[in-house]
């Protein structure tokens, strides 16, 4: 299949800020950022007649899997002679997919009006109760409970979008 440069450039012109952004909250690495981001679009350009759904959260899951797989690739290299045990990387795989999955809960927040999203991280993440964050809403309660149960119903539509799996 020949590359068609306008389809790769229009896919580049309306995902590649947020993929790049994505890959870089999940690695510090720039270069290598790039890497996944040029990788996730040629293999989302080659799958385009059979991707259903919302093309950027095919994206998103597409890249997802490319740093898994090269963190994987990394953890499978032969040991150096000479380099020293790092410790336990038992856990490392889990620790990936806490990172991932906590990159893509900021990125559908990013995507809430801010209405929603100031209830949402007065609730779940400061613990606040709905007085508590009533008051440093400055909103009745009864606004914060229904600002709450439309903003979860949103943020399951961006989580689907972005092909999230519950």
């Amino acid at each position: 299949m020949p590359l068609d440069e306008d389809v790769v450039a229009a896919i580049y012109r309306d995902h590649g800020t947020a993929l790049r952004r994505f890959v870089l909250s999940c690695t510090a690495d720039s270069f290598g950022a790039d890497d996944v981001v040029q990788e996730t679009i040629l293999r989302v350009w080659q799958q385009a007649p059979e991707i259903t759904g919302s093309l950027r959260s095919y994206l998103f899951r597409t890249a997802r899997n490319i740093i898994i797989d090269n963190y994987r690739r990394v953890q499978r290299r032969p040991v150096e002679a000479a380099e020293q045990d790092l410790g336990d990387s038992s856990g490392a795989a889990e620790r990936v997919d806490e990172l991932l999955n906590r990159v893509l809960m900021e990125e559908a927040l990013l995507r809430l009006s801010m209405e929603h999203r100031e209830v949402l991280v007065a609730l779940h993440y400061e613990r606040f109760t709905v007085n508590e964050a009533a008051m440093r809403l400055n909103i009745p309660a009864g606004t914060v409970k229904s600002r709450s149960f439309y903003a979860v119903r949103a943020l399951r539509t961006i989580l689907d979008e972005m092909g999230v799996e519950r």
